[in-house]
């Protein structure tokens, strides 16, 4: 690519992104390697590979992610020759900052903004979520999805070694003190003016109820991939994912999440509309 990269932060992965005639997206693997500092393309390929399998194991068709191609490269007096490559998706990125190394920053980046930006396509792509037209049905929505993805962090940090219910308060003021710059559920009780037996989740906007989404899928997945054990790890973790979301939403351009209104109870929307309700909140 003839513009000049600049890897200082989670917006290096949108400036090497590409659009074909139908306008999809997608992402060259040697240009991902080149700015996940890998020295040379055949040290990449068995994160390639790596990815691949993941996909793969997850019940994926790889090859709607991961398809072999011919990249043009400059050799020199404006000459160019095909080089091998692969033509990634935004979910085969993701899969590959998760297998690449770890000890590089710009890994650790590139592994919040793919996890923070592949959460998000997944939520746009859904029929259900495209169909809804209003910011109450959207609530409604990501507040159901919100309950779901609970339970499952609840059993994740559960098998970590969380255990009591004071310990998973605990565990999730962490997750909230990450994302929320140090505040706790009662702090941000406090700065949104809610009462003590208000529930958060339950005033919470689709913007801001997207945000926590990524904090529990995302925290569900470390526990589960990195296989931690420990109260103390557990919390660890919960809180540096919220604040990696975090950062994520501040190089956007977001707005924090401490710094949004709370918004009506969503119990006065499952009034009017019941019958998109499917189950029972957590």
């Amino acid at each position: 690519m003839s513009k000049k990269l600049t890897t200082d932060s989670p917006t290096v992965f949108e400036q090497i992104k590409q659009t074909d005639d139908a306008g999809n997206e997608f992402w060259s693997a040697r240009d991902l390697a080149k700015v996940l500092e890998y020295s040379e393309y055949r040290h990449f390929l068995p994160v390639i590979g790596k990815a691949r399998e993941g996909a793969l194991n997850s019940g994926q068709e790889v090859a709607d992610h991961f398809e072999d191609i011919l990249d043009m490269v400059k050799i020199g007096s404006g000459a160019e020759r095909p080089v091998e490559s692969v033509r990634l998706s935004r979910y085969a990125c993701y899969l590959i900052v998760q297998n690449a190394d770890p000890s590089k920053e710009i890994v650790a980046l590139g592994q919040t903004y793919f996890a923070v930006q592949t959460r998000l396509r997944e939520i746009e792509q859904m029929d259900e979520y495209n169909r809804l037209s209003t910011e109450d049905e959207k609530r409604l929505f990501l507040r159901h999805e919100m309950a779901k993805h609970n339970t499952k962090l609840a059993e994740a940090a559960k098998d970590a070694g969380v255990i009591q219910p004071m310990d998973y308060a605990i565990f999730q003021n962490h997750g909230y003190m990450g994302l929320y710059g140090g505040l706790d559920a009662r702090g941000i009780h406090k700065k949104k003016g809610l009462k003590k037996s208000q529930q958060i989740l339950d005033h919470m906007g689709s913007t801001e109820l997207a945000a926590n989404l990524f904090r529990a899928t995302q925290t569900e997945e470390k526990l589960r991939r990195e296989e931690i054990q420990g109260k103390a790890k557990a919390n660890t973790a919960h809180y540096q994912v919220g604040k990696k979301v975090r950062q994520t939403i501040k190089e956007l351009g977001g707005t924090m999440p401490e710094d949004l209104p709370a918004a009506d109870s969503i119990k006065k929307i499952e009034a009017v509309k019941p019958k998109q309700i499917k189950g029972k909140k957590s």
